[in-house]
């Protein structure tokens, strides 16, 4: 079955599980010590450009920092990282394409399958939450830049069933692969699906960027906007980074709240029938303030309101100010159309979404008019927005 048809499939099941269970998601694999093995693996006919220590750095050191950064300290990492192996072929048995729908999952799995029976005598993979696998190669070689194989490219309903050869070891149920210049975005990225998990077949946290624009052929990233049409470079879900040589940004509210990192006392829900002024801090601030403003709009959809401000990872962003969410917990891909998060666009007239958050020196106010919803910025206090938020019925 090819990967398309994987997921028009996928999609089907889905969309007959019920959405209102995703209103609210606090998976318990999201705080907490995430105990990574990182397997260095390299290709008969190449050469790794990246140190071990290189690498040590990003997956030690970066990542760590990171995690712990978006996550409030919630959770954070231990990793090992193995010597070099040596693959039993050559880079082009392994080869993948670049887009999505075209990845060959057979290869996907001879990958996976031929680097943890290097590492069977080796490794007990019980001993860990996830497996990464770091490719001596670049993604010219490889095809990919990034991949979680399993839960992604290795489907989201079933459980990945990986032994190895020898001994029998199950492999962990969260493996991603990446080339040796992965930013540590793209590892995030990646890391994200795994710790988010499954839940009624769907991924918790899922590709935030179009997977239809991803598989159209052109110049990479420059040529199809993929990442930036529905959250743009405000959350690494859809961009990896804004700047390569810097942290990628912090994640969205949205994306917080499925991991589990925003407590409930931070959010305010502005119901139907009710209206509040609400002091909104800065969402990558860890302040024990209100992060969040939620408003429902029907069961399943809602908007979620927060502040986006040059503290700590989300100093990489393209803009600042308050940014506005339409979320539907029934759509579990961004696929046809349809995404579980879009962001409102304050000014569509800067591109990719770089102008998006709403301020007080540009434009300070949002209505929905059908579902009578109407955000507007008051007042500016230090780096919190004052912010006055109507759900009429």
């Amino acid at each position: 079955m090819s990967y398309f048809k994987f997921i028009l499939t996928f999609l089907i099941i889905t969309f007959s599980a019920s959405a209102s269970s995703f209103a609210t998601i606090e998976s318990n694999t999201t705080k907490g010590e995430q105990k990574v093995l990182v397997i260095l693996v390299k290709f008969p006919d190449l050469n790794p450009t990246f140190s071990a220590e290189k690498l040590k750095d990003k997956y030690f050191d970066k990542l760590d920092i990171y995690l712990k950064a978006v996550s409030y300290k919630k959770a954070w990492i231990k990793v090992k990282m193995t010597d070099w192996y040596t693959l039993p072929h050559n880079v082009d048995y392994y080869h993948i394409s670049k887009h999505n729908f075209e990845v060959e999952k057979d290869k996907v799995t001879a990958l996976i399958q031929d680097v943890v029976n290097l590492a069977d005598e080796d490794e007990d993979f019980s001993n860990y939450d996830m497996l990464f696998i770091s490719l001596g190669a670049r993604q010219r070689d490889y095809g990919m830049m990034g991949l979680c194989g399993y839960p992604g490219m290795l489907g989201w309903k079933n459980r990945l069933e990986i032994k190895t050869d020898k001994n029998g070891q199950k492999v962990p149920e969260g493996v991603a692969i990446y080339c040796e210049n992965a930013h540590v975005g793209v590892v995030f990225h990646d890391m994200g699906h795994i710790m988010g998990g499954l839940k009624n077949g769907r991924r918790v946290l899922p590709c935030l960027y179009d997977h239809e624009l991803q598989a159209q052929k052109g110049t990479f990233r420059l040529y199809y906007q993929f990442y930036l049409t529905n959250v743009g470079y405000f959350d690494p879900m859809s961009c990896h980074y804004y700047e390569l040589k810097k942290f990628p940004p912090g994640l969205c509210a949205w994306s917080k709240i499925r991991l589990g990192w925003i407590e409930s006392e931070k959010i305010v829900e502005v119901n139907k029938g009710k209206s509040e002024t609400v002091l909104l801090a800065p969402l990558s601030s860890g302040y024990p303030k209100v992060h969040v403003v939620k408003v429902p709009v029907s069961s399943t959809t809602y908007y979620l309101i927060e502040n986006r401000q040059s503290i700590g990872p989300d100093e990489n962003l393209p803009s600042y100010g308050v940014c506005i969410y339409y979320c539907d917990d029934e759509v579990a891909e961004c696929l046809h159309g349809k995404t579980p998060v879009k962001m409102i666009n304050a000014n569509p007239s800067v591109s990719e979404l770089k102008g998006a958050p709403f301020t007080l020196e540009g434009k300070s106010s949002f209505t929905d008019e059908k579902n009578n919803v109407t955000v507007k910025l008051i007042e500016k206090e230090g780096d919190s927005y004052k912010v006055y938020v109507s759900n009429d019925k």
